[in-house]
């Protein structure tokens, strides 16, 4: 939910709609009130996770052997991975449930993704301020992992307004533009590698760039590692 400065309140759906910032009052985020039930051995692995995802702990208590512990989270730190990361750090053994339970006003900042100087709307998203930077630069680390190169080089970047807060390269698939010179023709090799250099320049400025539907996914996913 965002609270304008002309005292309505609006419904945000899609992060790449957010208004601009300086109509914006503040911004309220969904939480909710997540229950675990875990063996005790790994208790304190699921606190950690719980902590690192801004929770609040609730209760903890002991049915058997088994710990059931209760937090409140946003949800923008669980939709995406935490099921996965609860599992893994359980050995599978962690049961989780939750519901809905109220808006809070938080420090959230909108993130983009550029491409290639352009910004990929579905990767846009609403970060808490604290913990951008560390999912700026997740997110352009599995970015570079998952698409192919192109002839030419493709700048992945995180950014908060105009500062750029993380960025990585893909480099440009390598073609010898050289190798039908014969002998040792050195300017003509200069000149061949002058030339592709402008012409992958060009391609940079006005080639598109294929991302491929797994990035999309796999991006979104946090690392807690």
């Amino acid at each position: 939910k965002i609270g304008l400065r002309d005292g309505s309140e609006i419904e945000l759906h899609n992060p790449a709609d957010l208004p601009d910032v300086m109509q914006i009052m503040e911004i309220s985020e969904p939480w909710i009130k997540a229950t675990i039930l875990t063996p005790d051995e790994y208790l304190g692995g699921v606190i950690k996770l719980c902590q690192d995802r801004r929770g609040s702990q609730v209760e903890l208590s002991y049915v058997g052997a088994r710990a059931l512990v209760v937090y409140e989270l946003p949800l923008n730190e669980v939709v995406f991975d935490f099921y996965d990361r609860l599992k893994s750090i359980s050995k599978g053994y962690a049961s989780f449930d939750y519901e809905l339970s109220d808006y809070k006003v938080g420090d959230l900042v909108k993130m983009n993704i550029l491409v290639n100087a352009e910004p990929v709307d579905a990767l846009s998203m609403l970060v808490h301020r604290g913990r951008a930077e560390m999912r700026g630069r997740s997110m352009v680390e599995k970015m570079k992992e998952l698409i192919p190169p192109h002839l030419f080089v493709i700048p992945i970047q995180a950014a908060i307004g105009g500062k750029i807060i993380a960025r990585e390269t893909v480099r440009a698939l390598r073609k010898d533009v050289t190798s039908k010179c014969y002998g040792g023709d050195a300017t003509r090799k200069k000149k061949l590698l002058e030339k592709q250099k402008a012409g992958k320049k060009r391609m940079r400025q006005f080639g598109k760039v294929e991302i491929p539907q797994e990035a999309f996914i796999a991006a979104l996913k946090m690392d807690d590692d």
